[in-house]
């Protein structure tokens, strides 16, 4: 019986994170099948990821509807781009030396956060730590 429940929980979790990946929820669904799959194997990477695609933008600072604006307005700014031999996603500290942060114009909000571009990806940063808080794709 409980083997029928765990089918019936991930068949249930693997729709839910396909529906949500549809909606644009793709990182938050990438994120939690990572974080629940090293925990709990594939029925956590299930679970994990229609629950992290749930809250996925729970944890984005721009939110969809100000995602593609920023990113147009950061490249347009034609800011050279740091290269970086590390992977470029939320959490990277960036060294501290040879990264040129740029404020974040006022129309969109983001005080106390800078940016800067990291292999062609514009990232918004903590200045006080050097931490990496959202990679704009």
């Amino acid at each position: 019986m409980i083997s029928r429940s765990v089918t019936i929980a991930a068949m249930l979790a693997l729709g839910l994170g396909s529906a949500v990946h549809a909606q644009g929820l793709a990182r938050g669904a990438q994120d939690g099948a990572e974080r629940g799959g090293n925990i709990a194997g594939p029925l956590g990477a299930a679970v994990g990821s229609a629950i992290g695609g749930a809250v996925g933008t729970a944890n984005e600072i721009l939110g969809i509807d100000r995602r593609e604006r920023f990113r147009i307005y950061a490249l347009g700014e034609r800011r050279p781009s740091f290269a970086y031999a590390g992977p470029v996603r939320v959490g990277t500290v960036l060294p501290p030396n040879g990264v040129v942060y740029y404020d974040v114009p006022p129309e969109f909000a983001l005080k106390g956060l800078n940016y800067t571009i990291v292999n062609d990806h514009p990232v918004l940063v903590d200045p006080a730590t050097s931490r990496i808080v959202e990679v704009i794709d």
